[in-house]
């Protein structure tokens, strides 16, 4: 009997793992497609001024890293008690993961910097002074791509588990389409 329990936590535990890894990789990939999209218009931009910037793997290791991030504010159910309209919540939720995300990417720059033989200060000291107004920009960004994807997942939780997606990917039926008067 005590067998029996064992492989049912263990098969819970393996379920949940591979929830989790399931939802890590979509949401590093979210991220690799958005960060991508911005690295390339930098390059665009850069590159009519006559200015090579091309940094391979950026996109997908500041995915990697944020995606574990956010997965870190997921488990401590970052956002989770406030009730209230929806647009609320989600709005809420963002400025929350913002500065979750922004007190962790200060924490990995400083242990970055301390690998690297820098001080704490001078680590600090990137952040603000001349970073600064490109802290903000990409702190704004970054707020800009949490708002759809915290969205996505209340929606989903408000329908029900996987409603959503099941909602977004499955075909329409006919008669929603002609019932509005479009043709399919």
């Amino acid at each position: 009997m005590a067998v029996a329990n064992n492989n049912s936590s263990t098969e819970t535990i393996a379920q949940r793992a591979k929830h989790e890894l399931r939802e890590y990789a979509l949401l590093s990939l979210y991220l690799f497609v958005c960060f991508g999209a911005l690295i390339l218009y930098k390059a665009a931009i850069l590159g009519e001024e006559g200015i090579r910037y091309l940094p391979s793997g950026l996109a997908a290791i500041k995915a990697l890293i944020l995606a574990k991030f956010i997965m870190l504010g997921q488990m401590i159910r970052l956002g989770d008690q406030r009730r209230s309209r929806m647009v609320y919540v989600i709005a809420f939720k963002a400025l929350l993961y913002l500065i979750l995300l922004l007190v962790l990417s200060v924490v990995e720059e400083v242990i970055v910097g301390l690998v690297h033989g820098r001080t704490i200060a001078a680590s600090l000291a990137e952040f603000g002074g001349d970073k600064l107004p490109q802290t903000l920009a990409t702190s704004l960004i970054m707020l800009l791509i949490l708002i759809p994807y915290l969205a996505s997942r209340e929606l989903n939780a408000a329908l029900g588990k996987g409603r959503l997606w099941t909602l977004l990917f499955e075909h329409r039926p006919a008669q929603i389409t002609e019932s509005k008067g479009v043709k399919p």
